[in-house]
């Protein structure tokens, strides 16, 4: 009985890592990616950072504070256009499937230097 036991257990290992290697292969194959995650303050009249960087086919994910004011999140090349109240963390889930910098602006009207509050996106191949 135990070597039954011990012969399924491996066989259920070795078709769990079977899987795994599958999917690596399918990602490796149609360019898709882990999933990047950014951590972004946004405060008059700043980005922090203010340039993120990611490599194409990756799902990125901006986990985005609003520290002092209502702020937004405008990415035109990648039709994003977020509110973030005040003190509130709000996630933002895209896929980078095309390579080139890519400006971002805050989208909502934050005080005097809201015109300047800008950053970029930079996706390498």
């Amino acid at each position: 009985m135990n070597r039954l036991k011990m012969m399924l257990i491996a066989l259920a290992l070795l078709s769990a890592v079977s899987q795994g290697v599958a999917q690596a292969a399918k990602d490796a194959a149609t360019g898709v990616r882990g999933v990047h995650e950014i951590q972004v303050t946004l405060r008059k009249y700043e980005f922090s950072p203010g340039s993120l960087r990611v490599k194409r086919g990756e799902q990125v994910r901006l986990s985005m504070e609003a520290a002092d004011h209502d702020h937004g999140f405008k990415l035109d090349d990648f039709n994003i256009n977020q509110k973030i109240p005040k003190g509130t963390t709000v996630v933002v889930e895209f896929t980078a499937d095309k390579a080139g910098t890519f400006q971002f602006r805050c989208s909502s009207v934050c005080g005097i230097g809201h015109r300047s509050m800008k950053g970029t996106l930079v996706v390498e191949e």
